[in-house]
């Protein structure tokens, strides 16, 4: 896949550039990502307008401001002339422009970038950063349907690691999927093409109707909270004999402690096997994370949604 990386850009150039802002409380990992791209534009002597999204909010919801998050992607920058906005009505000349959550408009989601006009029509490019997001055909996305186009380090990083698993995968390659998210589920007719095995909990056991000899539904506890001993043992089997792993989703309802047993099973029998191994999703990094064993996974993915998508078509909206 030929990617236009970032070190494409020429310098001076005015540039909107689309990171994944949508970070958890106490964990900035999403903005070290896209620090190397914001520095590389910075060197460029680039003027930057950062934008994108945090959560689901109807209206203006305080708490899903970015404020926070500016000032801390500022304390990790370092000092610098740059300000954040609430609106585009007006567009100042700082080197760094921080814009307010995207998903405040309607137009961000409706992909109608004409609320976005006094910005895009003052910038020449746009860097697209934000790897999570890929899969969405929001007007901040879709961005590069309208202007000179680019790929932040981090979105080309992430593209090649996954583009491996569509290469030549070694098997069996088995796809763990859970979490909460219905629409996971949408991919499954395209993953058992890809997959040898696909291994299926959280809330999922309770919604999926789509069956096929490759998928293998987990059994729940009598709660419906986690993964039953006899689901857990049946999955860390299949798990030992793997040799490519995609996971996507937490076994149970990680954020109680109790229920957990599951998702951290799962989590160590993928982290000692010898395969390679990409996973995605919040509680998913974060049960990796926890039993120390986030160096054993060769990548860590930004959201299973993207991943999924990427693995099943081949290709992104923000790569067509």
């Amino acid at each position: 896949m030929n990617l236009r990386s970032v070190e494409e850009i020429r310098p001076n150039v005015r540039v909107i550039l689309r990171m994944d802002l949508d970070v958890p409380q106490g964990d900035n990992s999403r903005l070290l990502k896209s620090v190397p791209t914001i520095r590389y534009l910075l060197e460029q002597n680039c003027k930057i307008a950062i934008i994108g999204h945090k959560g689901r909010p109807i209206g203006r919801e305080e708490k899903y401001s970015l404020r926070s998050v500016y000032v801390e992607l500022m304390g990790i920058l370092g000092e610098m002339d740059s300000i954040f906005l609430e609106n585009f009505d007006e567009i100042p000349d700082n080197q760094v422009l921080f814009f307010e959550n995207l998903r405040y408009w309607e137009g961000e989601e409706k992909n109608d970038n004409t609320f976005m006009q006094n910005l895009t029509g003052k910038y020449e490019a746009f860097v697209n950063d934000a790897f999570a997001v890929a899969h969405r055909r929001h007007a901040s996305v879709m961005l590069c349907n309208i202007m000179d186009t680019y790929l932040g380090f981090s979105f080309v990083e992430e593209t090649e690691k996954i583009s491996k698993i569509l290469e030549n995968p070694e098997r069996p390659l088995i796809v763990v999927l859970g979490g909460a998210k219905e629409d996971k589920l949408s991919y499954l007719p395209e993953l058992v093409k890809v997959a040898d095995k696909i291994l299926v909990g959280g809330k999922l056991p309770k919604l999926i109707s789509y069956q096929n000899d490759k998928i293998i539904v987990g059994k729940l506890r009598e709660d419906t909270m986690d993964l039953s001993q006899e689901t857990i043992a049946d999955f860390v089997e299949i798990i030992n004999s793997s040799k490519t792993i995609i996971w996507a989703g937490a076994m149970g309802c990680y954020e109680d402690k109790n229920c957990r047993i599951g998702t951290q099973a799962i989590a160590e029998a993928i982290a000692l096997n010898t395969g390679f191994k990409i996973i995605a999703g919040g509680d998913t990094a974060a049960s990796i994370e926890s039993l120390g064993y986030k160096s054993r996974v060769d990548y860590v993915c930004s959201g299973g949604g993207v991943m999924l998508e990427f693995i099943t078509k081949g290709t992104l909206p923000a790569l067509e």
